[in-house]
């Protein structure tokens, strides 16, 4: 993380009202990597993989991890692209670029990938 993490207490907690307790932080400037795990048509899985620089900027006080990434095209053409694969809700981010290791878990797995 970019700094300490906060404990933010949350009064609506994923939609529903109630209580919670979520960790908010950002990610430090420099390489990262996106992996997403999609279910395609025919059952089978695959990887949606993107490398980018985090940045700096804002971020919302939602308690949530968060960071502004720029993955070296303008944003409405990179989520045309990252769309057009299925992506699921969620992702993952890790620190430093690892298309090439995510690419050949994919290809010990058997599963489909594919580079946005």
């Amino acid at each position: 993380a970019d700094g300490k993490p906060i404990l933010r207490g949350m009064g609506v907690y994923h939609g529903k009202k109630g209580a919670g307790i979520s960790v908010e932080a950002k990610v430090k400037n420099g390489p990262v990597t996106t992996l997403g795990l999609t279910q395609q048509r025919d059952g089978t899985f695959k990887f949606i993989i993107s490398e980018g620089m985090a940045t700096d900027g804002e971020i919302m006080n939602i308690g949530n991890t968060q960071t502004q990434v720029d993955f070296g095209v303008h944003p409405d053409r990179y989520m045309d692209k990252w769309f057009r694969e299925a992506p699921p809700h969620h992702c993952s981010m890790s620190v430093g670029h690892n298309k090439d290791l995510f690419l050949k878990v994919a290809k010990l797995l058997g599963v489909d990938a594919v580079v946005v």
